[in-house]
Parts: structure tokens; C-alpha cells; sequence
């Protein structure tokens, strides 16, 4: 019973899981940018999902609901003569989830910081590194590029809870990507998988394993004019498959995301921008969610 308690409580808590796999979905990661450029953002994110019934371990009327605040800072670097960035993002989150559990009321409500993520970018082919007055903005028609995002589990986090805003693992995520732009419109793809370390202070003793997950996103991006921009996009991820001490648990990862993000400038140097995520599973267990996003960035330097 002790297992199956576990397992009902981790397809509970894929909802948690939405919000960082929502955050994914970004438009013009791989955009040509000069060499020394600072951004700083700062946005907040709504996230409410519910999980399928299940009536075999007897959860029913699941939901969550997740506010999260994001600081984030991106600096452009000279790699080797080719344009290369690293980001890093740092969320703090309030989430909520409540349903029914055996027929009886269950909820549980957590506050604190998530895994922070770093990730280093280099554009190989199509985006040379460029300063100042040389910079041009659309250099290539087309830019291929190479990425590398780690996940730090430095958040919140305890064994003795089944569900946390941290994760108590390092992810590792590949990424390769290539833009190709036509006049006002470009196209983004990018292929990804996060590798998963193992957990073994997962929950009260007890060993968690994953099987990796691999994604495929699009964008169709729309430039209007120097920072007023629209994106259309769509991704599916696939895998993820979970061991708790070694027995293969039910709960993996079959998902599509679609969104649709607007980018409005203040200025030359400030924006903002709003999305739309809707998730849905492919699973008879899983989550599907919706997220609105609002943030704020400013750069400097370049």
C-alpha cells in the first residue's frame, strides 16, 4: 500500500513538473545578438492544470495551482569568434495542489525556491561574434547552434515530503537548434533531452530513476518592427519513463505544448512581453495545464 501511496502521489505531482516544462517553450533563444549585451528580466507566472482521474489507485478531481516569480539574466560572449550566451534563471514559486485520494480530501501547499538553471549557447554556423558598430542584425539567413542547460538542485527540498519545488537531482539538457529567417518571418526548431541524475534521497528512503526525456519544438516568429514581435508555438516531449528502487512505476512523460507569445519595446533597450502555454497529456495519467506568462527585460552594454 506504502508503494502504491508513492506512485499515486508522483502522477500527483506531474503538475508541479508543468510549470518547468512550460518555461521550455521559448521563442528566439538562438537569435544573433552582439557580443556584450546584458539583459536583465524579471516576470511572474500563473499556472493552473489538473491531472486525468484515476481510478485504479483512486485520485479524483485533481488540480494545482502555481504562481512563480522569475528573475533571469543573459550575457553575450565571444566564443572562439563565433556568438555564444549564457543565461540563468532563478524561480521562486507558491504551488497548491488539491483532489481526492481514496475518496478522501487530500491537499498540500509549498512555498520556496526552484532549481535554479544555467545554460550555455553558441550559434556555430550563420552568427559570428560582433560589438558595437559592426553588429548586423540579420547577418544569415540562417544560424545553426549548439546548447548545453543544467538544472543546480539547490531548491526547496525534503525527503520527507513526496512533493517539493526542488528536485534533489542535476539535470543535464543537450540542445541543438536552427533558425531560418525569410524577410519578416523566421522559423525556430530545436531538439532537446534532459538527463536525469538519480535521486536517492527521494522519498523517505526511497531510490528514484528516469529514463531521459526528448522534445521537439517550433516556432513561426513574426517581426513587425525592431522589438514588436509575435510567435506561434508548438512541441511534443516523449520518455522519461520513472523507477522507484529499481521497479518501473507507470509514470512517464507523453506531452504536446502550444503557445503564443507577443513581445511589445518600451525603448530601444526595454520590453515586455506576454504568453500563452496550454499543455496536454497523451497518457491515460497525466496533467494538463495552462500558463500565462508577463516579463520585463532591459539590456545594456553591446
Amino acid at each position: 500500500m506504502r508503494r502504491q501511496t508513492i506512485i499515486c502521489l508522483l502522477l500527483f505531482g506531474l503538475l508541479g513538473a508543468t510549470l518547468s516544462h512550460a518555461q521550455e517553450l521559448e521563442p528566439r533563444r538562438w537569435s544573433h545578438l552582439p557580443v556584450g549585451a546584458n539583459f536583465m528580466g524579471i516576470g511572474g507566472v500563473y499556472t493552473d492544470g489538473s491531472i486525468k482521474d484515476m481510478p485504479t489507485v483512486q485520485i479524483e478531481n485533481a488540480d494545482a495551482e502555481i504562481y512563480s516569480g522569475m528573475l533571469s539574466y543573459v550575457r553575450v560572449l565571444d566564443v572562439f569568434g563565433k556568438s555564444g550566451r549564457v543565461d540563468v534563471l532563478l524561480p521562486y514559486s507558491t504551488a497548491r495542489w488539491d483532489g481526492q485520494l481514496r475518496g478522501e480530501a487530500a491537499s498540500t501547499r509549498r512555498r520556496g525556491f526552484n532549481d535554479p538553471k544555467v545554460r550555455f549557447a553558441v550559434n556555430l554556423i550563420g552568427s559570428p561574434a560582433q560589438r558595437g558598430s559592426e553588429f548586423v542584425r540579420n547577418y544569415s539567413d540562417t544560424i545553426v547552434g549548439a546548447a548545453v542547460e543544467v538544472t543546480v538542485p539547490v531548491g526547496d527540498y525534503n525527503e520527507d515530503r513526496l512533493l517539493n519545488l526542488g528536485s534533489n537531482r542535476w539535470v543535464i539538457k543537450p540542445q541543438f537548434g536552427v533558425v531560418h529567417t525569410w524577410g519578416k518571418w523566421s522559423g525556430e526548431v530545436t531538439a532537446s533531452a534532459w538527463l536525469y541524475e538519480d535521486n536517492d534521497k527521494f522519498y523517505r528512503g526511497t531510490k528514484l530513476e528516469q529514463d531521459p526525456v526528448y522534445a521537439l519544438q517550433a516556432h513561426l516568429i513574426h517581426a513587425f518592427r525592431p522589438g514588436l514581435w509575435a510567435s506561434l508555438s508548438g512541441a511534443y516531449g516523449s520518455g522519461g519513463s520513472k523507477l522507484l528502487d529499481g521497479e518501473r512505476t507507470g509514470a512517464r512523460v507523453s506531452k504536446s505544448l502550444w503557445a503564443l507569445s507577443v513581445g511589445f519595446p518600451i525603448d530601444r533597450r526595454q520590453g515586455v512581453k506576454l504568453a500563452y502555454v496550454r499543455g496536454d497529456t497523451h497518457n491515460d495519467t497525466g496533467a494538463d495545464s495552462n500558463q500565462y506568462l508577463l516579463a520585463y527585460s532591459m539590456m545594456w552594454g553591446g
